[in-house]
Parts: structure tokens; C-alpha cells; sequence
């Protein structure tokens, strides 16, 4: 019943926040704090950004006794962007990881509910990789009916049991069709079974071969050296995780202007620090438990590695599942505590470059005059404290106050 009463309460202060600032919509609006970050790598200082419907119209320096919002000693910077991200992944009515799905009803509000929080933590853009009714809440929020960040989705992913060669490529022209934005693929196996390469070699070829041949980005579910390697050689647009990757297939990466999107700051603490919820139900095992409890200080060393390497296009994602939505912004704290990234390549990571790699770069993930009015404001300078981009005091998406 409590949880009910949640989401009921949820839902009405969603549609109030999402519809409230319609009537404003086409009046100038005018954003000051004492820093504006434009996601590209420039400070401004005292600065203003201006906005107009939904884009950003420009951006000013100096006082601003006119503003809408004097956002003070804050700093704004741009929406941030989650390039992997579970929105459907929930616990259920029992506290339980529910890894076999409810009604449809009950799935689309856990989705929503995980969409707004992600949302309110900063996040304007977010790659969901992996499940059907993504369509369905990319579809309401885009409408307006929810809010929550602008969502891209896989629909469902391709592994070794997809078949053929042939029959990939066919399944390949299916997701494109179905309106998939990217083709999520899982060369390894998870961490939890040890991180072999699981697909062959001609089965990523078709893949990501036919991927590129209808328009369709991909991302792959990567860990060892040898399936980032046959991944990369494959002509594979993206690799995830890479807990084992080498200084070779590192510079492989670099070298062929892959993206790389290690995750070390939040899927794995959520998996641990959540671990009741999770034990027992699928390959959640004890077992698993251990490889992830060392999956640790792996990827302590692996991104210390990776920020090391020279021309490596890093992105942000989280893989963030049941438990870690919301907690988002973590990753970029721990890229920059672990892994010594320095803290403005670390948020330009979350914005601009994690916007190129989603083809968007031209609408989102900078602050400049024709760019969507995607912008948050953190409470601090995070270029000096990086713990800043989890402070979020306001959240503005497509031009509409969401957060203040």
C-alpha cells in the first residue's frame, strides 16, 4: 500500500511539473549563476544563458538584475547523458530485483517512476539498452504525457544464441524497422561467469556490419581482451564495460575511434550494496557476488589505464539497474577519485562527447546559442569538487523547469 501511495504521489507531482511550465513556453527566459560549464571545456564567469521555447538563444556575461532564475553561487552546466542506462530494471512490491516482468501496467509506471528520478538527478539523455516497452516511455515522454530524460533504446539486445550470421543480420533490419536507436550486443559473458568472448567472430561481423549499413549505432557488452578486440575489429561503434581491457586493446580503441564506456562507479557498488535483493534469482549467486566484490579493484586499475590512454573517446554511462537510479552522477565522481580523470574532461565526457557518440552532438550536450535548453545547475564549482555534479538544485529540459 505504501508503495502504491509512492507512486500515486509520484505520478500527480510528475504531471503537475510536467505540464506547469507550458504557459511560459514561448517567453524569454534568462538563467544566471555565478559559472556557466558549456559542456565543451570553457568556463564562463557571471554569465547568463538566455532561452526561447525550447532552445538556447544565447549565452551573456556580467550582472543579470533581470534574470528569471539567479541561480546564485551555483554552477550551470549542461543536461547530463547516461549512455547506458536500465530504465525498466526495478525491485518489486517485496524489495526483490524482479527479474521476470509484472503487467504492463505495473512495468511502465516502475520505468516512469526510475525515468523521473533519473531526471531530477540531472540527467537529460539517456541510452536504454534492452527492453521492449522503452518504446512506449520514450514515446510518452517525448509527448510530454511523463517526465523524464529523452530516451534512446536497443528494444532488446543480440548474443551468441541469436544465430547465423544471416539470421543476425536479418534480426539486425527487424530492430531498425521496430524503430530501434542502437543495437546493443553481448560479445562476454558477464562478469559473474567470468567475462569470456561469447559470440564468434562472424557473428559480430554481421552484426555490426548490417548495423552500420541501416543507420543503427552499436554498443557492446564487452570484458576480456579478446572479445574487445574482435568487437573493435569488427567494426563495432562502441564497447562496454571492459573490466579486463589491455593497454592493447586500449590503444586499439584510440586507435580506431571507438568509444569506450568503462563503468567503476555505480554498477557494481549498487550490485553490493544491494546484494540481498539480488542473491539467489538467476546467475546472482555467491559465487558471482565474489567476482564482482573483486570486479572492484579491477576497474580501479582499468580506468586508471584507460584516462591514461592517448585520443581514447570516453563516454559515461553507468549500466545502472534496479537500485542505482538516481544515483547516476556518481560515475563521474568516481572516474575522476579513481581513475585521476581530471574533472572538466570528466564532465565533458557526461555532455559533449557522450552526445557525439549518440549522433546528437549538434542538438544536446553543449551550452551554445541553437542548442536544446537542456541544462542543470549544481550546488558548487565541480571543476574544483567534483562531488558537486551530484548536488543537483535545478534541472531544466527542452526549454521546461522540471527542478528549482
Amino acid at each position: 500500500m505504501r508503495r502504491m501511495k509512492l507512486k500515486a504521489a509520484l505520478f500527480a507531482a510528475a504531471v503537475s511539473l510536467c505540464f506547469a511550465p507550458l504557459a511560459a513556453q514561448n517567453t524569454t527566459i534568462r538563467i544566471h549563476a555565478a559559472a556557466v560549464l558549456d559542456g565543451a571545456g570553457k568556463t564562463l564567469r557571471n554569465a547568463t544563458v538566455v532561452v526561447q521555447g525550447s532552445r538556447i538563444t544565447s549565452i551573456e556575461t556580467g550582472n543579470a538584475p533581470d534574470a528569471t532564475y539567479d541561480l546564485g553561487a551555483r554552477t550551470i552546466m549542461p543536461g547530463l547523458i547516461d549512455v547506458h542506462a536500465h530504465v525498466g530494471w526495478h525491485f518489486d512490491k517485496d524489495g526483490r530485483y524482479a527479474a521476470r516482468p509484472g503487467t504492463p501496467a505495473q512495468e511502465i509506471l516502475y520505468a516512469a517512476e526510475n525515468a523521473y528520478v533519473t531526471l531530477l538527478a540531472g540527467f537529460t539523455t539517456i541510452q536504454s539498452p534492452g527492453q521492449a516497452n522503452d518504446v512506449e516511455l520514450r514515446a510518452a515522454i517525448a509527448r510530454g504525457v511523463f517526465p523524464g530524460p529523452r530516451i534512446l533504446t536497443s528494444i532488446t539486445s543480440l548474443n551468441e544464441r541469436s544465430g547465423t550470421p544471416d539470421e543476425i543480420r536479418q534480426k539486425v533490419r527487424q530492430l531498425k524497422t521496430d524503430g530501434a536507436d542502437v543495437l546493443k550486443i553481448f560479445a562476454s559473458a558477464s562478469i559473474r561467469d567470468g567475462g569470456k568472448q561469447t559470440m564468434t567472430d562472424d557473428q559480430l561481423r554481421a552484426a555490426c556490419g548490417e548495423a552500420r549499413e541501416r543507420g543503427l549505432r552499436t554498443m557492446v557488452h564487452a570484458h576480456s581482451p579478446e572479445s574487445i578486440k574482435a568487437s573493435v575489429n569488427a567494426g563495432c561503434h562502441q564497447i562496454e564495460h571492459g573490466v579486463f581491457a589491455t593497454d592493447e586493446v586500449l590503444k586499439l580503441m584510440a586507435d580506431k575511434g571507438v568509444y569506450f564506456d568503462p563503468n567503476v562507479g555505480v554498477v557494481l557498488q549498487n550490485y553490493l550494496r544491494n546484494k540481498t535483493k539480488y542473491l539467489g534469482i538467476q546467475n546472482y549467486t555467491e559465487e558471482g557476488f565474489a567476482y564482482m566484490e573483486k570486479g572492484l579493484s579491477i576497474n580501479a586499475a582499468m580506468i586508471k589505464k584507460a584516462v591514461a590512454t592517448p585520443n581514447l573517446k570516453l563516454v559515461l554511462g553507468t549500466d545502472a539497474v534496479a537500485g542505482a537510479h538516481g544515483h547516476n552522477a556518481d560515475e563521474i565522481v568516481e572516474r575522476v577519485r579513481q581513475g585521476n580523470q581530471k574533472p572538466m574532461d570528466a564532465i565533458v565526457s557526461a555532455t559533449s562527447m557522450s552526445a557525439k557518440s549518440l549522433n546528437l552532438d549538434k542538438t544536446i550536450g553543449t551550452l551554445a546559442p541553437g542548442y536544446e535548453a537542456d541544462l542543470i545547475a549544481v550546488d558548487g564549482d565541480p571543476t574544483t569538487d567534483i562531488a558537486a555534479v551530484t548536488r543537483v538544485a535545478f534541472v531544466m529540459k527542452g526549454g521546461k523547469v522540471f527542478k528549482r
